[in-house]
């Protein structure tokens, strides 16, 4: 190569090219609800480089990745054929779609190409550690690994799709009636996403295998959905978390001396487990705090109301003293001192003597409680 690389070096870069260029049309799988098309297109591509090499009888020949792309674009058509019908939801068309397309291209390998180098295992599960072994040399001048070249290249092509139809990608995927109304043709743009993904499912294969391919597509993707709710952020995360799980990937699967795709696809998992539990809004953890304070402050509310309905009641005594609110909230010791402490820190009411008085701004809160319910 022009400029020398460590293996690790060369391997990386080759993962983290990968995972970019997966992400970023994976991010409309996911907007779209259909990220487990990817999963059926991995598979199915496969069908497309069997029946090319049927003609071409070439390994190496482009016309196995043009049928490829092709195969991946002829699943995405069955299987919204098979949903249009109204009778099957999308994700069965699916599972009944891709099975049986890759096993097709399974038994045509088995009994028509065992002498060939199509092995199903590898497709599947790839292996990054022999990519820096296919070079690419003009002349005598060694340029590098061919999937890094390959990689750059579909990633370069997605990038520029990308910006040329921005805002039609956006609009088709948020709102495809309004789309359509204005004359952007969703189902075009729908089958040109769909053949973008195919042909980076089919560069990406051969170095890190379709598992990893569906990995890199969904996952990143997935994180990057549950941070935030804009577009341009969504693809600028997923491309960091992809480049993220690329790196970290590696480097773990070399100190372990394990699979390299699994340990990526692990990472990705890991991402998307952080992302899960501690995203700012839809995290589980956010969610945990935000159901604790709406259930305290409902709480709360139920309290003044209370303390409001037997103000200045012969029975005030009774069921204001703090000691037997409890008992008649229904509520255990614990939560009621809980709830008692917090209305008192913003100062909703007061403890006068044995019993505990409204404020007026616990009054007013109480009144408004109830005019809300009303």
């Amino acid at each position: 190569m022009l400029v020398h690389m460590s293996p690790l070096t060369e391997i990386i870069l080759i993962a983290s090219v990968t995972a970019v260029a997966c992400a970023l049309p994976g991010v409309f799988l996911v907007l779209r609800r259909v990220a487990m098309v990817s999963d059926a297109i991995t598979h199915t591509v496969l069908l497309g480089i069997v029946l090319a090499f049927f003609v071409v009888r070439d390994i190496t020949s482009p016309t196995l990745a043009i049928a490829a792309a092709a195969a991946g674009v002829a699943t995405v058509a069955l299987i919204e054929l098979l949903h249009r019908t109204e009778r099957i939801r999308e994700d069965a068309a699916i599972g009944l779609v891709f099975p049986f397309l890759f096993s097709i291209a399974v038994i045509l390998i088995a009994r028509h190409a065992g002498n060939v180098h199509l092995d199903v295992d590898a497709v599947l599960l790839g292996e990054l550690a022999f990519a820096p072994l296919d070079r690419y040399t003009l002349g005598d001048v060694d340029l590098g690994p061919r999937a890094l070249w390959l990689m750059s290249g579909i990633l370069l092509l997605s990038l520029l799709l990308l910006i040329l139809f921005y805002k039609e990608l956006k609009l088709a995927t948020f709102d495809a009636a309004l789309a359509a109304a204005l004359g952007f043709a969703p189902a075009v743009l729908h089958y040109g996403l769909m053949s973008v993904v195919s042909l980076t499912a089919v560069g990406a294969f051969n170095a890190v295998g379709s598992v990893l391919v569906v990995a890199l597509m969904v996952a990143p993707p997935a994180a990057a959905y549950l941070l935030t709710d804009r577009l341009s952020h969504m693809l600028v995360l997923s491309a960091a978390f992809g480049v993220l799980a690329a790196i970290s990937g590696c480097l773990a699967a070399f100190a372990l001396d394990a699979s390299l795709a699994g340990a990526m696809a692990v990472v990705t998992g890991l991402i998307f487990g952080a992302a899960w539990v501690f995203a700012p809004e839809r995290g589980l953890l956010a969610q945990a705090l935000r159901h604790a304070r709406q259930r305290q402050e409902f709480a709360q509310a139920m309290l003044l109301v209370h303390l409001l309905h037997h103000e200045a009641t012969p029975q005030e005594a009774v069921e204001c003293d703090p000691s037997h609110l409890n008992e008649h909230l229904r509520w255990d010791a614990a939560f009621t001192a809980q709830t008692l402490r917090r209305a008192e820190q913003r100062g909703l009411l007061v403890r006068q003597k044995d019993l505990i008085v409204l404020t007026e701004s616990g009054r007013r809160l109480a009144a408004q409680t109830l005019g809300g319910e009303g």
